[in-house]
């Protein structure tokens, strides 16, 4: 599956490199769970910090997010603070539980496909950009030109962005449908439109470049000064596969699909470097936000892989 951002919450992307807003977003999604933790900018400042995000660019990933309406203000001037909004809490959970329940069980297939066929004219080349975006974040694959398939067995998502995105084209349409392809198994079939293989190569890279850091994790070499870091960078790793991977049904990919050990080895990090990096940043915040003790925390995955991720503490 694709993951799909849940609610309407405007969260900013993923960027190569150190993006303050992306970054402070991930924080405050992991480690904030409650609408009521009021930070001062200086807190921001110091977390965004140990990702070596200037206070100058912290300052200006805090006016974004409120401008994006993911935090909201009380006071002003230096006495300032900064909240997470109540639906953006809520966001945060769905998105948490998405990330850390991507894979846990194989999809099963029915040997139906979602697809989606549409016709713009040739002068829409906007609209026509702005489907294919859509359609890709949505899981979809192109089959041919203007017909795309998803494994996803519920179409109201692609449904709803249709709508949106053509209901004012004159001239456009599109039909959303389930299908069942008689060559299913064949090199032109619907699963052939994604790039199996080249996932698989992903996979492994992500396996290869973070063993030593989950070596590092079990012989109990981590730090809470490397633990912060170390933790959002194993996120941000596995967060492109939950974008990437359409999660194929389990009967249409290889005996020896790498994804479980994959997924083993961020949950395994991820859940071990929790306490170290909620240690971590209660440290580096408290100067500045004395309360911080009583409002940090994090998630892990909840033993039931299917259950909504549970918070590691206090």
């Amino acid at each position: 599956m694709t993951w799909h951002t849940p609610g309407a919450v405007d969260t900013p992307r993923a960027q190569a490199g150190p993006n303050p807003q992306h970054l402070l977003a991930t924080l405050l999604g992991d480690y904030v769970d409650s609408s009521d933790a009021l930070l001062p900018a200086a807190a921001v400042a110091a977390a965004l910090g140990e990702f070596g995000i200037s206070p100058g660019s912290a300052r200006a990933a805090l006016a974004r997010l409120v401008r994006r309406g993911l935090l909201a203000t009380r006071g002003s001037g230096r006495s300032a603070t900064y909240h997470v909004r109540p639906d953006v809490i809520v966001h945060h959970r769905a998105v948490m539980h998405a990330l850390l329940s991507f894979g846990a069980v194989p999809r099963q297939g029915d040997g139906q496909w979602l697809v989606v066929s549409y016709s713009l004219p040739e002068s829409r080349q906007p609209q026509r950009h702005a489907v294919r975006k859509a359609l890709v974040g949505l899981g979809f694959a192109r089959l041919y030109d203007s017909v795309w398939v998803s494994p996803a067995p519920d179409g109201s998502a692609v449904r709803e962005a249709l709508r949106g995105l053509l209901v004012d084209v004159p001239g456009a349409r599109w039909s959303l449908m389930r299908a069942r392809f008689d060559d299913d198994d064949a090199a032109q079939g619907p699963a052939a439109a994604y790039d199996v293989a080249g996932l698989a190569v992903a996979y492994r890279a992500f396996v290869a470049e973070h063993a030593s850091l989950r070596s590092e994790v079990r012989a109990g070499r981590v730090r809470p000064a490397q633990a912060l870091v170390a933790r959002a960078t194993v996120m941000d790793a596995w967060r492109t596969f939950v974008h990437m991977d359409p999660d194929l049904p389990a009967d249409l990919l290889p005996a020896d699909w790498p994804r479980p050990e994959a997924r083993d080895l961020f949950l395994e990090v991820h859940t071990e470097l929790g306490p170290l990096a909620q240690e971590r940043l209660v440290e580096l915040v408290t100067p500045s936000w004395p309360e911080a003790a009583d409002w940090v925390t994090h998630y892990v995955a909840a033993e039931d892989p299917l259950a909504p991720p549970r918070r590691g503490g206090r």
